[in-house]
């Protein structure tokens, strides 16, 4: 018997867009769970940079950066939600920032500028990813993307997020499935 996709939580996992992925916006995605409940899911795309480096977003937001590993670290596309808000996904540090998630078994998301100022003084966190926006769904919406072919999930693993360059993360995502790329069809076969 199946389990019920409602019952099912994805928090700590990743999402990867399969090919053909109807919204352009999420084709070759891999996207880092933070949170799944019954009232919906957020997640950060962790393999969209954009054209901003850390080094740029500290000075916008009137900081300066003296961690030289991470002045010249791309700023990520974390989804179409909020795309004006930081969010800082690092890995789980002991302090508490305030306003930070604890993803269970997994890394912390920090949205307030205390993290900021940690790095800024060359604390914090070690290893980080930083997104302008989120990916967002509202209560049912992922569990039906998914039904529907959208996505495949597996359980994250930090040395994606963290350790492989950002143009194998999708690869390499896969390959936590045991899935190469060119294994992956463009459309669902119906009999």
């Amino acid at each position: 018997m199946a389990a019920d996709p409602a019952s099912i939580n994805l928090t700590n996992q990743f999402l990867i867009a399969m090919p053909g992925m109807a919204d352009d916006t999420f084709a070759g995605a891999v996207v880092y769970l933070c949170e799944h409940t019954d009232k919906g899911a957020l997640g950060l795309v962790i393999n969209k940079p954009i054209d901003i480096k850390l080094r740029n977003l500290f000075e916008k937001v009137e900081l300066t950066l003296d961690r030289e590993d991470l002045a010249e670290t791309p700023v990520f596309f974390g989804g179409p939600v909020q795309t004006e808000r930081g969010f800082v996904l690092h890995e789980p540090v002991g302090s508490h920032y305030n306003s930070s998630l604890a993803i269970p078994g997994g890394l912390e998301m920090t949205t307030s500028k205390d993290v900021l100022e940690a790095l800024s003084n060359g604390a914090g966190p070690r290893k980080v990813l930083v997104t302008l926006g989120y990916s967002g769904w509202s209560a049912g919406q992922l569990e039906d993307e998914i039904a529907r072919n959208g996505w495949l999930n597996v359980s994250a693993a930090p040395e994606v997020i963290f350790d492989t360059p950002i143009e194998r993360r999708y690869e390499r995502a896969l390959s936590l499935l045991g899935i190469h790329p060119s294994m992956l069809m463009q459309e669902a076969g119906h009999a």
